[in-house]
């Protein structure tokens, strides 16, 4: 009979599937698209090999934004939710076709997506390595639910460049983390039918990250916003456990996110520069408040460098 110790995963395993899921939320299986905006197409008509019928489409992003354009109503119907139903190449072509927008400010709730089969398994796999990388790999499903239950999303520090993690189930990491009853514990609204219930979380701040403009992994033609963990244990606060994990110690993860619309951006998370995952931040304010503004098609602040090849669909 197989031991309990003979299943279960080593420390770089245990503290990979830790850091993972307390910085992302739970996934949602990719669907049919059911958002109506241009997208490329994924293959090319254009061949008529019948040895080769369908030839898969090459993307090329400054070609996707000049022939499908996102005008700014395309732009607000895009939700959290509605990104979780595309594929990742879909997800791409709405990368390739924002810009940076203005550094946010304040609690953005997070959430992730990332299109099904063996990719986010082959990459943890890829990234880790050997028979630890195979069974995290193997336990994608329970590290995404244990997730779930404790990445909250990110509290930004604007004016300082500084952004920390919002956890919630602290008792997954307790065990792991220094000096735990001095970790910041801010609170953020409870959404959905409990609100009225519970109507604050609190939550505990881990993981601190470094912000900058920057060169996008994806698409070179313009600047994200980088969240960067290479060297975050010079920021106050900072734990060398679980901290380290994240930084270039451990699993060197790198963020970049672009403004989808006011209160809305769009990430990609990259560990040791392989991409992971993706994931939304969305703060409610914000979006409220100047979501009408930017509907009308009213100019917008670009905190960072948004290339040569202006947008100019999404002024409409």
């Amino acid at each position: 009979m197989m031991s309990v110790r003979s299943i279960m995963p080593g420390p770089t395993a245990l503290a990979v599937t830790l850091l993972v899921a307390a910085m992302n939320p739970g996934g949602a299986v990719a669907q049919s698209s059911s958002l109506d905006i241009p997208f490329a197409p994924t293959v090319d008509s254009s061949i008529t090999d019948p040895d080769n019928p369908a030839k898969v489409f090459r993307m090329d992003l400054a070609r996707v934004e000049h022939q499908f354009p996102l005008s700014r109503a395309d732009l607000m119907k895009i939700t959290p939710e509605n990104l979780a139903t595309l594929s990742q190449e879909q997800i791409d072509q709405i990368y390739g076709r924002l810009t940076a927008g203005p550094i946010p400010d304040g609690q953005y709730l997070g959430d992730l997506f990332f299109a099904r089969g063996e990719s986010l398994r082959t990459r943890l796999e890829e990234i880790v390595g050997g028979i630890e990388g195979r069974i995290i790999g193997v336990n994608v499903g329970l590290l995404e639910k244990v997730g779930g239950l404790i990445w909250k999303g990110k509290e930004i520090k604007r004016d300082q460049r500084i952004l920390r993690n919002m956890i919630e189930d602290f008792a997954v990491l307790g065990i792991a983390v220094d000096n735990p009853e001095m970790v910041p514990k801010p609170t953020i609204p409870r959404e959905g039918p409990l609100r009225r219930i519970i109507p604050k979380d609190e939550v505990f701040l881990l993981f601190p990250a470094k912000i900058y403009c920057g060169q996008s992994l994806l698409d070179a033609r313009r600047e994200s916003v980088i969240v960067d963990y290479s060297y975050n244990d010079d920021i106050e606060g900072y734990r060398k456990s679980p901290d380290s994990l994240a930084g270039r110690g451990g699993l060197r993860i790198r963020d970049e996110i672009r403004m989808v619309r006011p209160g809305l951006y769009l990430g990609r998370a990259y560990a040791n520069r392989a991409f992971l995952l993706n994931f939304t931040l969305f703060n409610a304010e914000v979006a409220a408040g100047d979501g009408p503004a930017f509907a009308r098609g009213n100019a917008v602040a670009e905190d960072c460098w948004p290339g040569e090849q202006r947008r100019a669909s999404a002024i409409r």
